[in-house]
């Protein structure tokens, strides 16, 4: 089985709007760092939006931003707005012109297989794919930069000093 690449950027423009919830996003914006078409982007934005998961702005200032806080999109349900077909195989998508109807047992074993992937991506939100934030720049910049000194002070300490090469 394998997801349309229409859920692939739906997730990719959820996580974008997610990192960014600050502030209103554009198409084009979206599709120029993730290298999609703004046709494309727009038609899955539209389709985000009716499902209540994005929120869009027209106008001059206009843009899109999540219509729910990331805890409250379960991939899961992202999934299935976003997928025209899930059936795995024929007989789940409604077909009846298999000779086997009736006597396979293939069409349990793959729902019960459908059933399960599914579930397993409800338990997951859009808060569990991001990534997460950090809580101080500045001291995480210190922790940096004292690390660099250190292994400055380091490096001028074990090397050789001018009377030891002379």
């Amino acid at each position: 089985m394998r997801l349309t690449a229409m859920t692939d950027y739906s997730m990719r423009l959820l996580m974008y709007l997610g990192n960014r919830r600050e502030r209103l996003c554009t198409i084009a914006e979206v599709a120029r760092a993730h290298g999609i078409s703004e046709p494309h982007l727009m038609k899955i934005t539209h389709r985000l939006a009716q499902a209540g998961w994005v929120e869009t702005i027209r106008g001059k200032n206009g843009g899109m931003r999540l219509a729910r806080e990331p805890e409250q999109i379960s991939l899961g349900a992202v999934v299935r707005d976003m997928e025209n077909d899930l059936a795995i195989v024929a007989c789940l998508g409604g077909q009846t012109d298999c000779v086997l109807v009736g006597q396979c047992k293939l069409t349990g074993i793959m729902q019960g297989a459908l059933d399960q992937f599914l579930t397993h991506l409800d338990r997951y939100t859009l808060a569990d794919i991001l990534p997460a934030k950090v809580a101080d720049q500045t001291n995480s910049q210190r922790t940096v930069t004292g690390l660099e000194r250190s292994s400055e002070i380091t490096a001028s300490l074990t090397s050789p000093s001018t009377s030891e090469i002379t």
